[in-house]
């Protein structure tokens, strides 16, 4: 009886060994590296909801061959060093074939310059724009393996500066993060301010998370400048916000992308911020667009469509799983290969949500190309992983942000075109 209870053993082992693998066998992991706490807390939470839900969409379709793509979601703190140590467990021990992060520049950049790069792992960041992304590239520093779906801080300071100008913000003060973010954005925004005319009265670098602002805010109000250019991020920014007003600072803002945030306004009081205007990377809507605003925040629990670096965060998530279908295998090399050809000139449109992306798979199978057409608006990589685009106009309102206007990509070259004269 034991010599027939151990053959049975043996044999169950035997025809286990030789079933079809199951679909959690072959599941594929990415890794996501996001600022879920921290001063871009809110960016974070936003982008990694965004991400999982494109990868539900693209499961929901058929996935990889019948296999699905996971996350592995990693909190950076909003600081380069943890972003680092996550991004490097990620790699060494998880073994992902590609990484989604960070939000911000200064997570960003750390993990490109001793991850990614070094491992040849490919990297997509929805929402890091700062131009030093653009040098690594230039300088055989990425190896061609970071990608973003953010036009840079090149672009959006030019943009910002002409906007100032046109709403009669001719004399600014500008407090700004002390970052490789912070930095970047204002020294492209007052080259082109004050080439176009524009008069900075001080220009002041803070740290983030202090408890008190007072002192950035009254070096700020030196030369009797007519409003305030912040760059910053929510949580900071609503406390120099806060500071700046109550020590008598004009109540006009001219505010960077991040800060089109409800928690923001939120902070610091929608009375105070009638006269904020703000620049964000733009968007030329299309069928992906409209998905995602009607269905996102049905799928975050809470989260609002317009919440920063939601909409690109869906579209990195969709680009890197079209690729990984398109590679046909989990490997770096392979995926890097395939994300210029999921979003190639000559490609069938696809958009956002399960029955496109089902019928993106089986142009795949077939051997065609395709075109994703995301929530930003149709994309392309030049040989630095950067995108061109749009930026958007807004103000807010009565404590509501509304889109009042567009600066296409080609009046931002044109503009600087003019600057190098």
């Amino acid at each position: 009886m034991r010599k027939l209870l151990l053959s049975g053993t043996v044999l169950a082992a035997i025809g286990s060994a030789i079933l079809p693998a199951t679909a959690a066998d072959c599941d594929i992991t990415v890794g996501i590296v996001m600022e879920l706490t921290g001063p871009a807390g809110a960016y974070g939470q936003a982008g990694a909801k965004a991400v999982e839900m494109a990868f539900r969409d693209f499961n929901d379709a058929g996935g990889v061959d019948g296999c699905k793509l996971v996350t592995d979601t990693r909190d950076s703190q909003s600081q380069g060093n943890v972003a680092v140590d996550q991004a490097t467990q990620l790699v060494n021990i998880t073994k992902v074939p590609v990484i989604i992060g960070g939000i911000i520049s200064s997570v960003s950049i750390p993990i490109l310059t001793s991850v990614t790069a070094p491992a040849n792992v490919v990297q997509v960041s929805p929402a890091s724009s700062s131009p030093t992304l653009t040098q690594l590239g230039r300088d055989g520093k990425t190896n061609g393996m970071f990608f973003r779906t953010i036009t840079s801080d090149a672009l959006q300071g030019t943009a910002a500066a002409k906007y100032a100008l046109d709403q009669g913000l001719g004399k600014l003060a500008i407090i700004h993060v002390n970052n490789d973010f912070g930095v970047n954005m204002v020294k492209e925004f007052s080259a082109a301010f004050e080439k176009m005319g524009g008069t900075i009265t001080s220009v002041t670098a803070y740290n983030d998370k202090q408890s008190s602002y007072t002192a950035e805010a009254n070096a700020a109000m030196a030369g009797e400048p007519d409003a305030l250019y912040l760059v910053s991020y929510p949580v900071d920014g609503a406390t120099i916000a806060r500071a700046w007003i109550s020590n008598g600072g004009p109540q006009k803002f001219l505010l960077n992308d991040g800060m089109n945030s409800s928690d923001f306004i939120e902070a610091v009081g929608a009375q105070y911020l009638n006269d904020a205007y703000g620049t964000s990377s733009g968007t030329a809507e299309t069928a992906s667009t409209k998905y995602f605003y009607e269905n996102f925040e049905g799928f975050s629990g809470s989260i609002k469509p317009s919440a920063p670096a939601a909409d690109r965060s869906y579209d990195a998530g969709a680009i890197v799983a079209l690729a990984i279908a398109k590679a046909g295998k989990a490997e770096s090399a392979a995926i890097k290969a395939a994300i210029p050809q999921v979003v190639a000139e000559d490609g069938e449109p696809i958009h956002a949500g399960k029955d496109e992306f089902a019928k993106a798979l089986g142009l795949i199978k077939d051997g065609k190309p395709i075109k994703y057409e995301g929530v930003i608006g149709p994309v392309s990589f030049d040989e630095y992983g950067d995108i061109t685009g749009p930026f958007r106009l807004w103000r807010i309102q009565n404590g509501e942000v509304t889109t009042i206007g567009q600066v296409s990509a080609d009046e931002v070259t044109a503009i600087k075109a003019d600057m190098a004269k």
